[in-house]
């Protein structure tokens, strides 16, 4: 139990309680009743049941729920229901995950079935107590996650192709069935990502291999993209590995077991150089590892995700492919018409507001949207055709960004990061594996122009000018990072294309050959909210956006 970062870890393999009882004579229990007692405001309340030790805390309980009614002289009713109330508001503020090794081919089923059963037995118990010292039965009943938020079914026998120099991950548990329970609120001390990360000359799995820390770890095997990626994280960082399960696809054993990594991530470092993100390319291995360090400022979400990115874009790169950061959508229209449109730009640029601006006035003209991928693809030209695929299964998105329409659709399903803070985020699932990654063929790109005044959409005339605009990456940041005002960013990707220009250029030089060869719509839209937050602006272009896709 971590309270700096609100993480709870209960691990069914050590102990399982079956029954109230057991539950309240349980060390584990003893362990939050101190936590909760040794919150500032329990330190100092006039109260005197808030000032008992853990021990004789529960012995309390037990009195109550024995009905001994000599312990009301002590300790009025209201103080110790006002207590209990705090309590279980105190253990369910964190962040709660079980966690059972995988043992049999029903182990899944049987694991969310003892999860279950957790939660109903916490549930009892607050419910049992809460009633005896009310005097009355409740008269309406919510069935919250009360013992445990999310679950990890973990692999501790799989054995990984790993190369030698990898060998102190295989003691390492694999997770191999997530169970989340939504909607899930996370709350982090970090809620913004700063830096662009660099490469270092040293492999980090070195200073991986010093750690005393390693049975606190836990590997999330993620397919990003066709890259097969080994996240491996600290325990207290559990709220970000649970949440990469609404992002990307989980690797099967099948694949653990007969396919190297192409990434494998670090994440959780108890010293890195300055303290701040890199990468390595193992050449030998043909492997691009990656570390983040273990501090406050890499709680947030973003900095697993744009890892995670950033290592598959490199990896991109040197297999020819043009990672491509932006949004990709298939529209079909009533006039049954189908557009494959691709979203171009940096954080904040207006991607994703396009294309709900889009869905807000096409009224009956547009069928279905489908998102191919949110936030990073890549392209790819084969057999002189070129094609899109992504990364992700799912969208990481500024809450801010969203219509309220949006958001409350996706409360069964969505992870909330920080919803309560500027930059409030939203993971939700999007669109199955197979179909991210098929290719896809494109019809329109157009950069996100978040700067300019104009209304509408521009087509580029010649592809020197659209390439101009697509290399420079000029937006007006909104501060979803630590840059705010305007400011440009090579090819709008900070995430592998920044880190190897050189390498990326001729790339680039490739994919606008064949786009203007093809006579591929190469464009711009205004999209104003750098400058606007009326989106009246933004409503005009995607109608212009509309017509055009409706009528080529």
């Amino acid at each position: 139990m971590n309270p700096s970062r609100k993480v709870a870890v209960l691990d069914y393999n050590q102990n399982y309680i079956n029954d109230i009882f057991t539950l309240l004579d349980s060390p584990e229990l003893e362990k939050v009743v101190t936590e909760f007692l040794n919150q500032p405001d329990n330190r100092n309340s006039k109260s005197n049941f808030n000032k008992l030790t853990a021990p004789k805390y529960l012995e309390v309980i037990k009195k109550v729920l024995l009905d001994e009614q000599s312990i009301y002289q002590t300790y009025p009713q209201k103080e110790v229901i006002n207590s209990i109330e705090k309590l279980y508001s105190f253990y369910r503020s964190f962040l709660r995950v079980s966690v059972l090794s995988k043992a049999g081919s029903n182990s899944a089923n049987a694991f969310i079935n003892l999860d279950n059963k957790f939660n109903e037995l916490v549930l009892q118990l607050y419910r049992t107590v809460e009633e005896k010292l009310q005097g009355f039965a409740n008269h309406t009943y919510r069935q919250v996650n009360a013992g445990t938020s999310a679950a990890a079914l973990v692999n501790r026998q799989v054995e990984p192709l790993l190369p030698n120099d990898y060998a102190s991950l295989k003691e390492i548990p694999f997770i191999d069935t997530l169970v989340l329970r939504p909607p899930m609120m996370i709350t982090t001390p970090s809620n913004k990502r700063e830096g662009v990360f660099s490469a270092v000359s040293a492999n980090p799995i070195i200073n991986f291999n010093k750690l005393e820390d390693q049975q606190e770890w836990f590997c999330f095997p993620a397919k990003i993209g066709e890259s097969l990626a080994y996240i491996y994280f600290h325990r207290d960082y559990l709220a970000a590995g649970v949440s990469l399960a609404n992002l990307f696809e989980v690797a099967t054993e099948a694949e653990i077991k007969t396919k190297r990594p192409d990434l494998i991530l670090l994440f959780g470092m108890q010293k890195t150089e300055e303290d701040v993100c890199h990468y390595y390319h193992d050449e030998a291995n043909d492997v691009w590892v990656g570390e983040v360090p273990y501090n406050d400022k890499t709680t947030y979400f973003g900095y697993m995700k744009k890892m995670c990115l950033t290592l598959h874009n490199l990896h991109m790169i040197y297999k020819d492919r043009l990672p491509i950061h932006g949004s990709m959508v298939r529209i079909t229209f009533s006039n049954g018409k189908e557009k494959s449109v691709v979203f171009f730009g940096d954080s904040g640029a207006g991607k994703s507001e396009s294309i709900e601006a889009l869905q807000e006035i096409a009224d009956d003209k547009i069928v279905n949207i489908e998102t191919i991928f949110d936030d990073m693809g890549s392209f790819s030209i084969k057999d002189n055709q070129l094609y899109a695929q992504g990364t992700e299964i799912g969208a990481f998105v500024r809450l801010d960004d969203l219509s309220s329409a949006v958001a409350f659709n996706n409360m069964d399903r969505g992870v909330y990061l920080n919803p309560d803070q500027k930059n409030a985020r939203v993971i939700i699932p999007a669109n199955t594996y197979d179909r991210v990654v098929e290719p896809h063929h494109v019809d329109m790109w157009v950069y996100a122009n978040n700067y300019d005044t104009e209304i509408g959409i521009h087509r580029f005339e010649n592809e020197a000018d659209a390439k101009k605009t697509f290399i420079t990456g000029r937006r007006n940041a909104l501060g979803t990072t630590d840059e705010v005002g305007m400011s440009t960013t090579f090819f709008a990707n900070p995430f592998g294309p920044v880190q190897e220009e050189q390498r990326t250029r001729p790339i680039v030089d490739s994919v606008f050959n064949w786009f203007f060869d093809h006579d591929i719509y190469v464009g711009e839209i205004y999209t104003h909210i750098g400058n606007d937050k009326s989106k009246a602006s933004l409503n005009e272009s995607a109608h212009e956006l509309l017509d055009v896709l409706m009528n080529s």
